[in-house]
């Protein structure tokens, strides 16, 4: 059994399975934010039965993005020990930041947030729901910084004495703004922030198609659309067309395994859907004649390096690369038609909440969002290969050499088992509460009060009822 392609597979399930969670928390926490916002301007209740229930949703999240994410801490050591020999002095240092400054300000808060919604004014719990979700952005932006160095390494030395070699920082602003950060970073914040919306328009879409929460479903999706919309365009047309430039001047094997591009040319091609046939170094399918060039260099004869440009060296696996990328894309232009026309009946006499199609298109989209999220990673990883950090530590030297094939199997099983327990137990709890739905003010509150002593009930009634 071969332990290096077994801890591949291993890592790629239990990171793709834990990036649910981490977009899903940002793109929600911002809905949040602008709810808690609305209900303290307006004093409407529904605004502030919307919170209650989302905040239970988000602290359901959360959880499972907390379980999945510390596994693969665990992982760097037990499966990927050279790795972590070679970059901990560099990747170590930014984790270590990612726990310092941004996990423990979320976790922090978190406690207040979600169960401080009867306890605190309106306006303090506001700035509760705030601090979790900086938080939240806050940590992605570590992590994002951590894998960006991987992607363009920069302020860094390799160190041979005493052996064996090591990457050490010597610059740390080389280290954090990476070529690659930056288009990296907003590309997945806007990602994160169109799954959020999308989240808030199936749930409301849903009850308006059960007729149940009608007034707060309303609103649910009156709110999330403009997101949903300008977060959508925003992906394809500014987020996602500078990650593909960067992606073109750093890692132009990477760009070239993702449109199937084998040989260096100008006028280059942009496939819509195609199939590449490593075999004889071919890609056919159906192609806009000169769209690449444009798309990187704004220029339709510019010339773009293809897989040739390689040489002798190993290449990533173009085929698998390119059906990812080209998934992410397509659903990435889905998003933006689904988007304009739910406006366009929206506007158009509020026919949105009565055209029961485009209500269920609305309840699906958040599972093509999630999934367009996935490809997206998958596409930054494994366009990476061969290399674990591009051009410095082959992914086929950063293993464990003590790790035997049957360790790593036997840990393999055992994480599928557990997750796919954990992922039905999560669609399970999920459902449970959509099904629920939010309650009436007066219940939570009344709720909240009896796991009060009695001597603390009414004080925190009046601030309650005063902060209302």
């Amino acid at each position: 059994m071969d332990a290096d392609l077994l801890s591949r597979i291993q890592f790629a399930l239990t990171a793709s399975f834990h990036f649910i969670y981490p977009p899903l928390s940002m793109g929600l926490g911002l809905m949040m934010v602008v709810i808690g916002i609305i209900y303290v301007r307006t004093k409407d209740p529904k605004w502030r039965e919307m919170s209650f229930f989302w905040v239970k949703v988000y602290g359901l999240i959360f959880a499972l993005g907390v379980a999945t994410g510390v596994v693969q801490e665990f992982e760097f050591g037990t499966n990927w020990a050279e790795y972590s020999r070679f970059v901990g002095n560099v990747f170590g240092s930014l984790l270590a930041a990612e726990g310092v400054f941004a996990f423990f300000l979320e976790g922090g808060f978190l406690g207040l947030m979600l169960f401080g919604g009867n306890r605190l004014g309106p306006r303090m719990w506001l700035f509760a729901t705030f601090m979790v979700v900086f938080g939240a952005h806050f940590s992605a932006l570590w992590i994002i910084m951590a894998n960006s160095w991987m992607q363009t390494p920069a302020g860094y030395t390799v160190a041979m004495t005493p052996l064996p070699a090591r990457a050490v920082m010597t610059d740390f602003w080389q280290t954090v703004f990476t070529p690659s950060f930056i288009p990296r970073l907003l590309h997945v914040l806007v990602a994160s922030w169109t799954v959020g919306s999308a989240l808030l328009l199936s749930v409301g879409a849903w009850y308006l198609l059960k007729k149940r929460h009608v007034d707060v479903a309303k609103s649910m999706v009156a709110l999330a659309l403009p997101f949903f919309v300008v977060f959508s365009i925003a992906n394809v047309t500014l987020s996602g067309a500078d990650q593909a430039q960067e992606v073109a001047a750093n890692q132009p094997i990477k760009l070239a395994s993702m449109e199937g591009l084998w040989e260096t040319t100008s006028c280059a091609p942009a496939y819509v859907v195609g199939w590449v046939n490593v075999d004889a170094r071919t890609t056919t399918g159906i192609a806009i004649p000169c769209l690449l060039s444009f798309l990187v260099h704004f220029d339709p004869n510019a010339t773009i390096a293809g897989l040739d440009a390689a040489g002798a060296a190993p290449i990533p696996p173009v085929n698998l690369v390119f059906q990812v990328y080209h998934a992410m894309v397509g659903l990435g232009f889905v998003f933006i038609p689904i988007g304009l026309l739910a406006a366009l009946l929206f506007l158009w006499r509020r026919r949105l909440y009565a055209t029961r199609w485009m209500l269920w298109i609305l309840v699906v989209t958040v599972f093509g969002a999630v999934g367009a999220i996935t490809a997206g990673w998958w596409t930054a990883e494994i366009g990476r290969q061969p290399w674990i950090v591009y051009n410095v530590l082959e992914t086929a030297k950063a293993g464990s050499p003590v790790v035997s094939g049957v360790d790593v199997l036997f840990s393999l099983i055992m994480f599928i088992a557990l997750y796919v327990i954990l992922f039905a137990l999560f669609l399970y709890l999920l459902n449970a509460k959509i099904q629920s739905g939010p309650e009436p003010l007066e219940t939570v509150e009344t709720t909240a009060e009896s796991a009060l002593p009695d001597t603390f009930r009414d004080v925190f009634r009046r601030r309650g009822r005063a902060g209302r």
